[in-house]
């Protein structure tokens, strides 16, 4: 197997880890990630064909990554995502390969998927009650997610992964429920804090609840929590366990803890822009080499000369988004 190059940033991160987003739009419209008045800004002639998406995944592999993730919008309206899956799990170097989807489309997926190479799905799942749901997300769908998920494990893609983003008034009352669902099964659920848009961040500051105080409920509830291992090429989840428990719990803490300082992961959008950071524009093009026939050895000095100007850490604060800030999570994968 041929070494690795170099893809280290001038703060000697080693970035390990693509998300790469295959499309802006979504069935579901949660306020969090696509606010009201945001359609897709995408059109189809300007996203990466999964060719391309292959010979960028290509380059990205010769420069030490190991780890991919699909995200989106929701990955699954985009027609046989399947194929692109057996695209990135045919590069031997590639340990991890993961799908991150709301899981409306995933019962009829996931046989599909698991059959093509793909290892692992996360599930953005905010509350396990309909009427929250719909207010959510403005969709009834909270059943087909469940029955996405247990498709899902029966088809091996697993451990599942639930993230859950809270929110003060909406949903932070069920964080407890949500990490019992751990006692029984093998999931890791993970909570996030809410992260402001450039749309309205200002209303982040009512609906925003640290890690601490979710981590708290949770203390309250169940007692000590035991530190869980962290994977090999990790996220910046941190894990933990409650005693006796199946699964794990996580908390993702862009506000209160950021991560910044371990970061090994670059995004790359549905129109094939590279993020550095992630609510940071700075990057490179990579579909106008693409389409212009560029090959992963064109792509590698493209990557390496953005990387060097790979921020040290995001601007975020409680309240306020930043400049560089989408105003869509859909637009950059989250």
């Amino acid at each position: 197997m041929v070494e690795p190059l170099a893809f280290q940033d001038p703060f000697g991160r080693s970035v390990r880890y693509v998300r790469i987003a295959v499309t802006d739009r979504c069935n579901l419209r949660c306020a969090y990630c696509m606010p009201a008045g945001y359609l897709g800004g995408e059109h189809p002639q300007d996203l990466l064909r999964f060719e391309e998406l292959r010979t960028a995944a290509a380059a990205f592999v010769r420069l030490g990554v190991r780890k991919f993730r699909l995200t989106g919008g929701e990955p699954l309206v985009r027609k046989d995502l399947h194929v692109l899956v057996g695209y990135l799990s045919a590069f031997p170097e590639v340990r991890d390969l993961a799908l991150s989807t709301n899981g409306v489309l995933l019962r009829r997926e996931a046989a599909r998927l698991a059959a093509a190479g793909l290892r692992r799905v996360n599930v953005s799942l905010d509350t396990l009650r309909p009427e929250t749901f719909k207010r959510i997300s403005a969709n009834q769908s909270l059943a087909r997610v469940l029955d996405g998920i247990a498709a899902a494990e029966a088809a091996g893609l697993a451990p599942v992964k639930i993230n859950c983003v809270v929110m003060r008034g909406v949903n932070d009352d069920e964080v407890c429920d949500l990490a019992r669902t751990t006692l029984t099964r093998g999931w890791t659920v993970r909570f996030v804090e809410l992260m402001p848009m450039r749309q309205n961040p200002a209303r982040q500051r009512e609906l925003y609840v640290s890690a601490e105080e979710i981590r708290a409920r949770l203390v309250a509830e169940f007692g000590p929590l035991a530190e869980a291992p962290a994977e090999e090429i990790a996220g910046p989840a941190r894990e933990v366990r409650i005693p006796g428990a199946r699964g794990n719990v996580g908390f993702i803490t862009p506000l209160s803890h950021t991560f910044c300082a371990s970061c090994n992961r670059v995004r790359l959008t549905p129109a094939g822009q590279l993020r550095l950071c992630l609510f940071g524009e700075a990057g490179a093009d990579l579909r106008g080499p693409l389409r212009r026939g560029a090959t992963p050895d064109d792509l590698v000095a493209i990557l390496q000369a953005a990387l060097a100007r790979k921020p040290e850490s995001h601007r975020l604060a409680l309240g306020h988004s930043g400049p560089e800030a989408p105003v869509a999570m859909a637009q950059i994968g989250g």
